[in-house]
């Protein structure tokens, strides 16, 4: 963060220890020297006073960190994205190929728990999707670019927005699909069919 430089010129210009710009902004010397080397970030109201005994403005004192902290938080939400993700994927797997193993293995008890992990996948599903709206991203294109850090040009995404139909339709008649071809398949597995 370029802030602990700005204190230190501006601190050094005005020819101020840490110990009184400190005892000016009602923190401790630790604290000034934390601020200085990026160990921590003054609060609104030290950055106030620090504008106004540097005789600048909040906004020439943060700017330089303001590109940087929304690139940390895009970053955390991609993060955050993508284990979300990674999570409703093996669990919609598991929902999948579970069901009949455990009518079979646990009767009615093992319907309970299909539908329990089946509730637990949808609270993912949902989670995901509540990000996705977040960041307006529906599309695969529009969620391989968002994971990428990369966002789209404006007629990338009015073409992406068209597709936004058509891919759910698809996604829900290929998961159907698939659903039954996996539960057929496990039924012929445990002799049920």
């Amino acid at each position: 963060m370029e802030i602990g430089n700005h204190i230190k010129k501006y601190r050094n210009d005005l020819g101020l220890s840490q110990d009184e710009l400190a005892q000016k902004v009602y923190v401790s010397r630790q604290t000034i020297s934390n601020w200085e080397n990026d160990k921590s970030y003054p609060d609104i109201e030290s950055l106030s006073l620090l504008s106004e005994i540097f005789s600048v403005s909040i906004d020439i004192l943060v700017r330089s960190d303001i590109g940087k902290m929304k690139e940390r938080i895009n970053e955390v939400d991609r993060k955050e994205f993508e284990r979300l993700s990674n999570i409703f994927s093996v669990l919609f797997i598991i929902v999948i190929v579970s069901m009949i193993p455990f009518v079979y293995f646990f009767n009615n008890i093992g319907i309970l728990m299909w539908i329990l992990l089946y509730m637990i996948t949808m609270y993912f599903a949902v989670k995901v999707e509540k990000f996705k709206k977040q960041f307006d991203i529906q599309t695969y294109r529009e969620i391989i670019a968002f994971t990428e850090g990369q966002s789209l040009d404006e007629i990338s995404k009015a073409r992406e927005s068209g597709k936004r139909p058509y891919q759910k339709a698809m996604l829900v008649v290929a998961t159907a699909f698939i659903t039954v071809i996996v539960t057929m398949v496990m039924m012929w597995i445990f002799g049920l069919m």
